[in-house]
This record gives structure tokens, C-alpha cells and sequence, in this order.
């Protein structure tokens, strides 16, 4: 007769399944990259001299997009504009066909069907606490945070939790129903809600926020988010430069404009263990091959 093992008693056969498959612990510094590949969805395109429907992202960028992070070899990596799934999925085995294997995913849903943030780790998560519905109103109009809240925990050291949440907010093209800006505002306000909500509970938390915040530091989300200057629950800049030196992380084509728009955000407690001198830009050579984006990394070291 088959015994049954309940809930509980599955549970912890899968853990202790993905204790044997996954790597528990770094050896040394962890490398965390943060990547708006832009567009990794079939949308329309312009093709053959004529605009088209549902084009995926084209071949060769998708192999650009995996040669920058497969030259970085990062632990953790972040994702921002990944379309369905199966985007992902064709993601993966591209990096894996270069060696480079993640078995933990955060798949993350949002407000917005289309556009989606994800990561993919060498180290299996201990927490999951993504939100992907968060509500607010302007001028009494309802509205989500478009891309939700990714947030997971990682412990890539015995005892050393690093807590991920990876964000991609309102895009700075114009909206026909509201002001772009003032629904950026908005988001990064929930955001900044959502983070005091992790000190109150922990303020020594090894917290790194990441992604594409689409605005320069002076504007009031970037301010928002960071938090009062002196406050326990505030976080800090993570200056990067590439390798000349520049800061910049996007080109806008249509505006023509170079702007840093792509942030790596570090809790009080996190940031001693930040190695800047392996922290940046990427500085690939035909990075616009791959992304309107340059990659970003940081390096931490467990402590």
C-alpha cells in the first residue's frame, strides 16, 4: 500500500531535492548584474522596409544580450523588458550554452501583461515576498505599479542573507491616459512604503535594490526611494563608472540623449560589504547591438 506523505512531508522532499542540486554557498565575492534587455518580446517591428506585427527581438540581439552577461559570468542576475515566459526560457539556454547555469528563478507578474522583471540566481532563495499587485490613484484614477515589487532573499555565505528587490518603473514615454511623470511619482512612492515596511521589521537588513528607475538622481523618485538622508531606513547611491570613467547607462535614441537611469541601491548594513573596485558598467563594445540599456553590476563580499 503507497503511504501517503502530505503536504508538509512533500515540501520537504523538494527542499531537500534542491539542497542536492543547487550550489548553497559562494566561495567568495558574489557578482550581482542588473540588465534592462530591452524588449525581449514579440511586439511590433520594423522589418523588410515596413512595420510588422509580433517580431520577436531579433536573433542577433538576443545573442548580444547573452554574450555582455555571459563576459561578466555574474551570480545573481536581474532582468528588466523580458516579455512571457518563454522569453525567459530562450534566455536561460542561451546562457547556458555559454556555461552559465541559474537553477533558481523569480518569475514575476505585474500590472503590466507585457513587460516583465525577473532573476535568475546560482544560489536557491530562502525567502519570496514579490508583490504584484500594489494599487494607488492619480487624481482619482486607479493605477498599479506596472511592473509590482520583485523581492527575494538569497544566502550566498552561512549566516549572510542578501535581500534582492529588483524594480523597473513607469517608462519616460508619454502616457495617453496620465502624466508619465507624475505616475513614476506615484510608484516610487509605494515603493518607498513598501521598503520601510522591510526595516521596521529588520533595520539591519542587507538590502540591495536594483533596476531600471527611468530618472536621474535629482528627480523625486530616485529621492523618494532613497529615503531621508539620516533616516536608519535609507539607502544609498552605489556609484559605477565603465571603464572610461562615464557613468551614463541608457541611449534614448529619439530624444538623443545619454542618461544613468539604471541604479544599484545598498542599506546602511550592505554597504561595507561592497567591493567598488569590482563594481560598474559594462563596457562591451557593441553593447547597443544588445540593449538600449548597459549593464551594471556589483560585487559583495559576504561578511
Amino acid at each position: 500500500m503507497r503511504r501517503q506523505i502530505g503536504f508538509h512531508g512533500f515540501l520537504a522532499f523538494v527542499f531537500s531535492a534542491l539542497a542536492a542540486v543547487l550550489p548553497c554557498h559562494a566561495s567568495g565575492p558574489v557578482l550581482v548584474m542588473s540588465y534592462n534587455v530591452e524588449n525581449w518580446l514579440a511586439m511590433d517591428r520594423k522589418a523588410h522596409g515596413r512595420v510588422q506585427p509580433a517580431v520577436p527581438k531579433p536573433e542577433s540581439e538576443r545573442n548580444a544580450v547573452a554574450d555582455v552577461i555571459a563576459a561578466h559570468r555574474p551570480d545573481i542576475l536581474g532582468v528588466m523588458e523580458m516579455g512571457q515566459r518563454s522569453d525567459l526560457d530562450d534566455l536561460i539556454t542561451r546562457l547556458k550554452a555559454r556555461g552559465l547555469e541559474y537553477p533558481a528563478i523569480e518569475w514575476h507578474e505585474g500590472a503590466d501583461p507585457t513587460r516583465h522583471v525577473a532573476l535568475l540566481s546560482r544560489f536557491p532563495f530562502v525567502a519570496c515576498n514579490s508583490q504584484d499587485h500594489i494599487p494607488f490613484d492619480v487624481n482619482g484614477r486607479p493605477e498599479a505599479v506596472e511592473r509590482g515589487i520583485l523581492d527575494v532573499t538569497v544566502e550566498p555565505a552561512p549566516g549572510y542573507r542578501l535581500r534582492l528587490v529588483g524594480l523597473h518603473l513607469k517608462s519616460r514615454l508619454a502616457d495617453m491616459d496620465a502624466d508619465e511623470g507624475a505616475l513614476r511619482a506615484k510608484e516610487a512612492w509605494c515603493v518607498r512604503q513598501y521598503l520601510d515596511t522591510i526595516f521596521a521589521r529588520d533595520p539591519k537588513v542587507k538590502l540591495l535594490v536594483f533596476g531600471d528607475l527611468n530618472d536621474t538622481r535629482n528627480d523625486y523618485p530616485i529621492k523618494e526611494i532613497l529615503g531621508p538622508w539620516q533616516s536608519p531606513a535609507s539607502l544609498r547611491d552605489i556609484p559605477l563608472r565603465d571603464a572610461n570613467g562615464e557613468y551614463w547607462t541608457e541611449y534614448w535614441a529619439a530624444a538623443d540623449v545619454y542618461s544613468r537611469i539604471d541604479y544599484f541601491l545598498a542599506s546602511r548594513a550592505l554597504r561595507r560589504d561592497i567591493d567598488g573596485s569590482r563594481s560598474g558598467i559594462d563596457h562591451s563594445p557593441h553593447w547597443n547591438d544588445a540593449s538600449d540599456h548597459r549593464a551594471i553590476f556589483v560585487t559583495v563580499t559576504p561578511q
